[in-house]
Parts: structure tokens; C-alpha cells; sequence
């Protein structure tokens, strides 16, 4: 093959390397955003979308390149755009999360502060269980997410076009010696809104499951601390005491956490034909989520209030 030998000594050299053979990527053409005008470009983005002229706060590529032709003077195509943002600013395309004008996030920063370790720090003081409460509800009409299919042929789901739901009831509990924890919850009858009742009732069958005191920690809802019969049950039992979490602040709740886990993962795309169909999934998803200790822990620190305490 008309080879010289030298080529084919350092050849083998080569292969004695990790990926010494191996094709070399090509890296493209420079980019034409010096180091500078990309931390620049950064601080731009870091602005929003608003502050650049644009009626909401919606990032997308054509729109990032309008803004580097506008104050660099260079035209990108918008595919480039994508690719550059990814492999050199570190951004990637997401969906944001809602949150609600009325927060007030000074009083959500001392609740956290101050508060949150006060509420602790009593708890330990009676040896009780910490509870993380909260409730939610299931459609029959399945959460829709994204998954992967052939191009050009849109997957389909077959499902009932009703209202039918699921509403439930969940908590997280903290032991108070090991910090141990656990998950206990509740499902209702079809089609039935979760009220003053059902949280005594809940109540009443954790106080028997943990065979002890514990501090509740739930949302300022009328259907806990705020009814006259959550009031008159917590009265009669002084070793239940209830804590209400800041307004509008649902991220500090690890059991919300629980929703997000059955909801946009375990059941998404699941079109489940009834209700008992349904009950049956979301009890058996809710039996493992029980067994996965760190899958808990993880809700807990999502919630950020480790650092807190």
C-alpha cells in the first residue's frame, strides 16, 4: 500500500492510546462573539426578555439573535443561536414555574430564617414527629407530557373527555430521634372535594400511626387550622400542634413534592379508563414512593429547608 514504516510505527503507538485512532471532532468555524461580548451577552439575557422591548418574558432564538445583531452588529442564524447558547453560555431551553404576585418574600425569607428552626427546636422539646401535610387531587383526563415517537406521526392518547377525579390527602413525616422518615396518605371517594372532615379524619388516623405527639406544617387553607372543626380537634388534643406555612409560598411544603412525582412522572400520559382504574395506580405508586426513603429526602431538599435548620 505504499506505507512508510515510520507512519506505521506511530500508528501503533497511537492505538496503544485511549481513542488514539479514534476520529477527531471538528470544532466548526470560531465564533464571531469575542470572550467579552459573550459575558456581555449574558448579562443581557440575565435581564429578561421585557427589559429588551419584548411584551413578555419568553427567550427564544430568533429573539436572542435580533439582540446580538442590535448591540454587536452581528448576524447569527437562529439554529447557531441555539447551539452557541448551549456549548458556551451553559443556557438551555426550559419551562418556567409560576409563582404568584402576592407573595410577600421578606416574611417567606424570615419564616425560613427564624421560624421554620423555632418550630424544630419546639418539636424536639416534646419529642414529637414533624408532618409536612398537604392535598391534591387526580384527573381522569391524563397529564400530557412529551415522549419520543416518529417523526412526522404525533402519538395519540384515547381517553375518557370527563371531569372525574381523585382528590387525596398526603404527608411526610420526620421521627423525631433518627429523623426517620415516613409517608402516610389518604384517597377519597370519587368526585368528592376534601373539607374540614376529612382533614380531622386524617388527623385522627396519623395520630394513631404514630402512636405519639407531632407538629403539623400545612398551608393556610380554610380546610385546616382556620375551620371551627380542625379547631375544636386540635383543642382536644394539645399533643397535636399545627404550624401554617407563609402565603403563597406552596415550594416550601416537601410534600408537595409528592405531586409533582406521581402527577408529571409516574402517571403522565396514562389514560386510565375509570376511576378504579385510576384509585389502583395511584395507590400502588404511592405504596413504592413509601418504600424510596431517598426519594422523600429529596422532597425535603428540594424544599430547602435544611439549611434553614
Amino acid at each position: 500500500m505504499g506505507v512508510n514504516l515510520r507512519s506505521i510505527y506511530r500508528w501503533l503507538l497511537l492505538a496503544k492510546q485511549t481513542d488514539g485512532l479514534a476520529a477527531k471532532r471538528h470544532c466548526g468555524p470560531a465564533t464571531r462573539l469575542s470572550l467579552q461580548q459573550q459575558q456581555e451577552l449574558d448579562q443581557l439575557l440575565c435581564q429578561g426578555a421585557k427589559a429588551h422591548g419584548w411584551a413578555n418574558e419568553l427567550w427564544t432564538t430568533q429573539r436572542i439573535a435580533d439582540l446580538i445583531r442590535r448591540h454587536f452588529g452581528i448576524t447569527l442564524h437562529h439554529d447557531h443561536v441555539g447551539r452557541f447558547l448551549h456549548t458556551r453560555l451553559k443556557w438551555s431551553p426550559q419551562k418556567p414555574r409560576r409563582r404568584a404576585r402576592e407573595r410577600d418574600e421578606e416574611a417567606i425569607t424570615q419564616w425560613k430564617r427564624d421560624t421554620f428552626p423555632a418550630i424544630l427546636q419546639a418539636a424536639g422539646e416534646r419529642d414529637a414527629h414533624v408532618v409536612f401535610l398537604d392535598e391534591s387531587g387526580f384527573m381522569l383526563t391524563p397529564t400530557v407530557r412529551r415522549t419520543w415517537a416518529s417523526q412526522g406521526e404525533t402519538p395519540l392518547l384515547s381517553c375518557w373527555d370527563r371531569r372525574d377525579r381523585l382528590s387525596a390527602i398526603s404527608c411526610i413525616t420526620v421521627s423525631p430521634q433518627r429523623a426517620r422518615l415516613n409517608f402516610y396518605f389518604t384517597l377519597l371517594p370519587d368526585n368528592t372535594n376534601v373539607t374540614a372532615e376529612h382533614t380531622v379524619e386524617f388527623l385522627r388516623q396519623l395520630k394513631s400511626q404514630l402512636s405519639g405527639p407531632f407538629t403539623v406544617i400545612w398551608d393556610g387553607s380554610k380546610i385546616h387550622s382556620r375551620a371551627r372543626l380542625v379547631k375544636a380537634y386540635l383543642a382536644k388534643h394539645p399533643e397535636i400542634v399545627a404550624e401554617t406555612l407563609p402565603s403563597y409560598a406552596p415550594e416550601l411544603n416537601p410534600d408537595e413534592g409528592v405531586w409533582g412525582w406521581t402527577k408529571y412522572g409516574q402517571l403522565a400520559n396514562l389514560a386510565a379508563s375509570t376511576t378504579l382504574e385510576l384509585r389502583s395506580r395511584i395507590e400502588k405508586e404511592f405504596v413504592v414512593l413509601r418504600a424510596k426513603r431517598q426519594l422523600l429526602n429529596s422532597f425535603i431538599l428540594e424544599a430547602d429547608l435544611c439549611s434553614a435548620a
